[in-house]
């Protein structure tokens, strides 16, 4: 990876700190994009205790705020020359869904909504570096996830019984949709299942519940080896709008397979986020 320029989003803990690392430690340069400057800063001396050498950058982006998303597009699309890989990791569970300054629910927001603004405003770039990856950290459980109410919902389009997997679930959509506009460009758009992994994604469950995860769930270490196989395997090169577990390429539920729904998924998140259509 030496010479490439990652993007790793929420990587200041978690499957995000650990990938940062590893592909800093492969020669990358990254850029940790994340909320919480201080947190970051602590992460970056992390990882230089083992890449002394590492090639890490802040730059701040919350995913929950649109401003934010295009405040920092704008600033990587003046200070870099090329995107190599752009890793879509940062994800949330709160469970009350509260509204966003956006007013979108803040699961939907961080989870998908942002991303989705932030993958195509950084698109142009991503695309002149050709050969170059996007990854998007999905999960198994979009199986529970259902984004059929699309037109009635609209930007709520999450039961917030099922937010998170509705998040999910439109994640593998984005990636089939986005894989399509793609063809022929040189950019491959995958997704993947981290695995059961204890992150500070649970950061709000109570003590018990933690702690029984760290006990039976992988670490964030073992829960990144996917992300990062998918950004480096040089035998994925041409691999492109496919679903991966344990670095394996399967097949994700069927409702993820819904091109209709991709559609309609794609216009939703267009319109939301004000997105200007001209990107392709």
């Amino acid at each position: 990876m030496k010479d490439k320029v990652v993007i790793v989003t929420g990587s200041n803990t978690g499957i995000g700190l650990a990938t940062a690392a590893d592909l800093a430690g492969r020669g990358a340069k990254v850029i940790l994009a994340c909320r919480n400057e201080e947190k970051t800063k602590q992460a970056i001396n992390t990882i230089k205790q083992t890449t002394k050498d590492a090639n890490l950058i802040f730059k701040p982006l919350d995913l929950a705020s649109l401003k934010s998303v295009r405040a920092f597009s704008t600033d990587i699309l003046k200070t870099e020359s090329r995107i190599d890989v752009l890793i879509n990791n940062a994800g949330t569970g709160i469970l009350d869904n509260s509204l966003t300054e956006d007013n979108l629910p803040v699961e939907a927001q961080v989870n998908h909504f942002g991303p989705f603004l932030l993958t195509m405003l950084l698109l142009p770039l991503i695309k002149s570096s050709a050969p170059s990856r996007i990854v998007n950290v999905s999960s198994l459980m979009h199986n529970l996830g259902n984004v059929k109410n699309l037109e009635k919902q609209g930007a709520r389009f999450l039961d917030r019984r099922r937010v998170y997997s509705n998040t999910k679930l439109a994640n593998i959509l984005f990636t089939r949709k986005l894989s399509e506009l793609l063809k022929g460009t040189g950019v491959t758009v995958n997704c993947l299942h981290p695995g059961a992994v204890s992150t500070d994604i649970f950061r709000n469950q109570p003590k018990i519940i933690k702690f029984l995860l760290r006990l039976l769930f992988w670490t964030p270490t073992e829960g990144a080896q996917t992300t990062i196989y998918l950004s480096v395997a040089k035998e994925l090169q041409e691999v492109t709008g496919k679903y991966f577990d344990n670095c394996t390429e399967t097949t994700p539920a069927k409702k993820a397979l819904d091109d209709e729904a991709a559609e309609r998924l794609w216009k939703i998140s267009e319109k939301v986020t004000f997105l200007d259509k001209k990107t392709f």
